[in-house]
């Protein structure tokens, strides 16, 4: 399962359409399964009965795996390729989605809740091995705007993850604790037994589509990049202690922590978010607002990929980080509708920050240091699981409103990352 020397010619690069749809194709499968994760929230809230810290769990485990198996997926990726360690990744993806269904018959949160660790240690190894590959495939200065419009299929993922969820999952049946109070043993057993069990079918599809993906990646001819570069990296010795002994991979680590802490945690209270301030909606009607925000999150993809044409990706960075320290603190003092839209408006501006911050961190990077840094980078996914945790303990103590501050803060971050990354230095020549 090694992979085939790189193409340097344009013959042969004309040849690796198939690898590099394949790579593009784990963007969306990925997605998928972060953002089925905002609809086990809501829906395992109501089969559980859960607080929001309880339910915000799904998110906790989740990124926990993403956290413990990025180093590792890095090591691999340095040992055996880009390759394997993609076949591994959705290997794990597929054996955690078909936990699903065990998971289920026993009305075990647990074990869903390892389930979601399992997807998300297979995501590790996609995340660490298909970020860094992208940015290979071309010149090195349009790095950036390349993963950005690799990332831009990464949203419609997402959207199939919610419907999905919003068909498939959702039941669309309500009932209040006074109503599940009032229910008898058999009656109350058989509302939890119906919530719990919609997850089955859903997981059990893509947890065999995943692993049809994985044999099909298998028997393709998978192409190395830069093999001359990676002939010449160093034997890795030092790498990680020159990695974080550098300021610049540090402020992207930091970055990428409180980026990914404001995304999951505006997504998976979303629903929430509007159930809470707009009495009377359903959480399958709630939904909706979860998919326009995917919507506009893929339109500020493409959008964010066009414009760096034109302006330095940083600075872009800058501007939509500070547009959405506004649309989050107009959440936090205006809930209702208008504070849902601007969650939802929200997403355009998060759309560039993710692949824009994690191309800043290995920009200039010999193909050694990428893949640990790619590796240290995914690892700030854990930002999902605490910073959503956090969420969930501010709504239980206040308000979902209030919660909205916690992402307010993180962009406040990444806007001193991107003016501290690019605005002195241009200023300073």
């Amino acid at each position: 399962m090694t992979e085939e020397p790189s193409a340097t010619g344009a013959g042969e690069r004309r040849t690796a359409w198939l690898p590099l749809v394949l790579v593009v194709s784990l963007f969306f499968l990925w997605g998928a399964a972060n953002n089925l994760n905002d609809v086990l929230i809501a829906q395992f809230k109501k089969a559980f009965v859960l607080s929001d810290f309880g339910a915000g769990l799904v998110q906790s485990a989740f990124y926990l795996g993403y956290f413990l198996v990025a180093m590792p997926a890095g090591m691999y990726m340095r040992r055996f390729g880009y390759k394997s360690a993609v076949v591994l990744g959705l290997v794990l993806y597929a054996a955690g989605a078909l936990l699903f269904w065990p998971a289920a018959s026993l009305a075990a949160y647990g074990l869903f809740l390892f389930a979601l660790f399992v997807i998300a240690s297979g995501l590790a190894f996609l995340e660490t091995s298909a970020n860094p590959f992208v940015t290979l495939l071309g010149p090195p200065e349009s790095g950036t705007r390349r993963l950005n419009l690799a990332q831009a299929f990464n949203p419609l993922g997402s959207i199939a993850g919610i419907l999905i969820g919003q068909h498939f999952i959702f039941t669309g049946i309500e009932r209040t604790p006074g109503q599940i109070a009032a229910m008898s043993a058999v009656e109350r057993t058989a509302y939890f037994h119906g919530e719990t069990h919609a997850v089955q079918w859903p997981y059990l599809v893509i947890g065999v589509v995943v692993l049809a993906w994985a044999v099909l990646i298998m028997f393709t001819r998978f192409p190395r990049a830069a093999a001359a570069e990676t002939a010449a990296a160093p034997s890795g010795d030092g790498v990680l202690r020159r990695l974080l002994g550098d300021p610049r991979f540090i402020g992207a680590m930091l970055a990428q922590f409180f980026y990914v802490g404001a995304q999951v945690g505006v997504w998976s209270y979303t629903i929430r978010y509007v159930q809470a301030n707009m009495g009377g909606t359903t959480a399958k009607e709630a939904a909706n607002f979860l998919t326009a925000e995917l919507l506009c999150f893929m339109l500020g993809r493409f959008t964010g990929a066009a414009l760096m044409k034109y302006v330095a990706p940083v600075r872009l960075l800058l501007v939509f980080a500070a547009i959405n320290i506004a649309l989050t603190l107009y959440a936090v003092m205006s809930p209702g509708s208008s504070g849902a839209y601007a969650l939802v408006v929200c997403s355009f501006f998060m759309s560039v920050m993710y692949p824009t911050i994690f191309a800043l961190g290995v920009e200039g990077r010999n193909d050694d240091e990428r893949k640990l840094g790619a590796a240290l980078l995914v690892m700030t996914i854990i930002g999902g699981a605490v910073l959503t945790a956090l969420m969930g303990a501010v709504s239980d103590h206040s308000s979902i409103a209030t919660a909205m501050s916690v992402p307010a803060c993180c962009f406040a971050v990444i806007l001193l990352f991107a003016w501290r990354r690019g605005i002195p230095r241009e200023v300073n020549g």
